[in-house]
């Protein structure tokens, strides 16, 4: 359900996604809303929201301060000297790896299966666009709203440069309740029960590697162990060569 939907924005959203519009905020449970222009994901009784938003906050100090090509996630995808390969980030999320790799000049496309999450990247995206500092990156990101593995079984051989991976993955509470936002985010959305069989398809239509993004220790996705990985502070890259 959407509150506050009689927006322009908010009504398309509402339309598109399947969300029924209300006027009052439900007694329990989590709810959209569209407040200050923007979409967001809260509960009821709490004060926590989740957004997509590539303008300000974590995205605007990362994009500024987060270390350029010299991340690991820019690393792992093979960004060195002026490449800018095209990347397919299957597992959106709330696209932030995906924003990052745009920032660093890649054309990228983002499906999530998610109605929920997709809205609310497709929010993030529409701000974005409207923003003048974030326009241009905003215009190499396109988003798909779609079940990430039929896409993927359905997509073109050697399609894209590079397929990115970041299925969702079970954290320890003691990480899931550091943010509260990003747990009610994960609560909503779920798991992706179904990550380990992304991996074969994507490494038929990737044409230089696919990249799966882990927890440091996380076992490798599918029990395949990488041709090479890339390791950040708290995550790790798997890298796969492509099939075929």
């Amino acid at each position: 359900m959407l509150l506050n939907a009689g927006d322009t924005v908010a009504g398309e959203l509402a339309a598109r996604y399947g969300f029924a519009p209300v006027h009052d905020a439900p007694a329990g449970g989590h709810y959209l809303a569209f407040e200050d222009g923007r979409l967001v994901l809260q509960q009821a009784g709490d004060k926590a929201r989740v957004c997509v938003d590539f303008v300000e906050g974590a995205a605007a100090h990362r994009r500024k301060f987060g270390g350029g090509r010299g991340q690991p996630v820019a690393k792992a995808v093979g960004l060195k000297g002026g490449a800018n390969p095209g990347v397919l980030d299957a597992t959106a999320g709330q696209g932030r790896d995906a924003f990052v790799l745009a920032s660093l000049g890649c054309t990228v496309t983002l499906i999530e299966r998610s109605p929920v999450a997709a809205a609310l990247l497709e929010d993030g995206l529409r701000r974005a666009a409207l923003d003048a500092g974030t326009a241009e990156i905003a215009g190499r990101m396109t988003l798909v709203h779609a079940d990430s593995l039929q896409w993927l079984i359905d997509a073109d051989a050697k399609s894209f440069d590079v397929v990115f991976l970041d299925p969702m993955f079970p954290e320890p509470d003691k990480r899931a309740k550091s943010k509260k936002e990003m747990a009610m985010f994960q609560a909503l959305i779920g798991g992706d029960p179904d990550a380990d069989a992304l991996l074969a398809p994507a490494r038929r239509i990737a044409r230089q590697r696919v990249v799966v993004k882990r927890p440091r220790l996380a076992p490798w996705l599918a029990g395949l162990k990488p041709n090479f990985d890339y390791l950040g502070d708290s995550t790790r890259f798997d890298a796969y060569l492509p099939l075929g």
